[in-house]
């Protein structure tokens, strides 16, 4: 009976999701009248409807949604216990999801996976690029074990762990030179074009908040949602940019110039959701993302 219960959990979370028996069953790859048959089944275990059934779009309950929202729950702290249950130790195998916002993986994301493939090689991973907002829901709905983002306001039930401050420059394609350029007033950018990373990134909206407090607004002649695009352009024409000093420290043919006033530092951050059970190649990311921050220089966080 238990595996009969689990599988009505996941059909009507099915249906609640497509709002449609048809498209819910080929979801499934079961019938629609097995389907339908099984969610009246549940109902009638419970003595309460839970779909509505009489519009267009199947739509919960009240009843259902206060059910659907516990079966989540349910499934997904099953889930964990499997992964509990298969958790190896040693990590001889073992799997790790993480969620990274875009920029990370331009510095960060490649020192540490092949430092975690080379310690653990066993141990399989899948790194998924994503909004913070994402990460957060993906964590809280246990379709992630860690996140790589930035302090601030936290969903419920969402834990950050300090790394280190990432601080931004302007950058240029110019030869570096032996010493750091004096810092820029960032007045003398307002008659200045610029390449910058597009709306889809936090750290855009992060750079136009700093140019509109000091009422200084350069023209933008390149949008670009990829950081790889971005270096490739700022190398090969005169336009400027602003990224982490972490990416440029890799790329001798860019050249950092701090501004004056400095644009604000961020944060990075390991998040977590609260009370979810840790495997061992969770604990293992996590401590080796500390040890790789500290032996690369970043700075501490404030």
């Amino acid at each position: 009976m238990a595996v009969l219960e689990l599988r009505h959990l996941r059909y009507l979370l099915a249906v609640a999701e497509h709002g449609n028996f048809t498209r819910a069953a080929e979801g499934l790859h079961i019938s629609q009248p097995t389907l339908s048959q099984q969610i009246k089944q549940l109902e009638r275990s419970l003595g309460v409807q839970l779909l509505d059934r009489t519009g267009r779009t199947v739509r919960l309950t009240d009843a259902g949604a206060v059910y659907t929202d516990h079966a989540r729950r349910a499934l997904r702290d099953l889930a964990a216990a499997e992964r509990a249950v298969h958790d190896v130790q040693d990590l001889s195998r073992g799997h790790l999801r993480l969620g990274v916002t875009p920029t990370f993986t331009a510095y960060l994301i490649g020192p540490l996976t092949a430092e975690f493939h080379a310690r653990h090689p066993g141990v399989s991973l899948t790194l998924a690029e994503m909004t913070q907002d994402r990460i957060e829901a993906a964590l809280l709905a246990d379709d992630l074990d860690v996140g790589i983002a930035f302090a601030g306001a936290h969903l419920p039930g969402i834990t950050a762990t300090s790394l280190f401050t990432e601080t931004l420059s302007l950058v240029t394609g110019t030869p570096r030179a032996q010493a750091m350029p004096k810092p820029l007033p960032v007045r003398t950018l307002k008659d200045e074009q610029l390449a910058l990373l597009s709306g889809d990134f936090a750290t855009r909206s992060h750079i136009d908040t700093y140019f509109t407090r000091h009422r200084t607004a350069p023209r933008v002649t390149i949008e670009a949602n990829s950081i790889q695009a971005l270096t490739e352009i700022v190398q090969r024409t005169p336009l400027a940019t602003v990224l982490p000093d972490a990416i440029t420290h890799d790329h001798p043919h860019l050249t950092p110039v701090p501004l004056d006033p400095p644009l604000p530092t961020r944060t990075v951050t390991l998040l977590h959701r609260e009370g979810a059970y840790q495997s061992a190649a969770t604990r293992a990311f996590t401590e080796l993302t500390h040890d790789l921050v500290r032996t690369r220089g970043y700075a501490p966080p404030l």
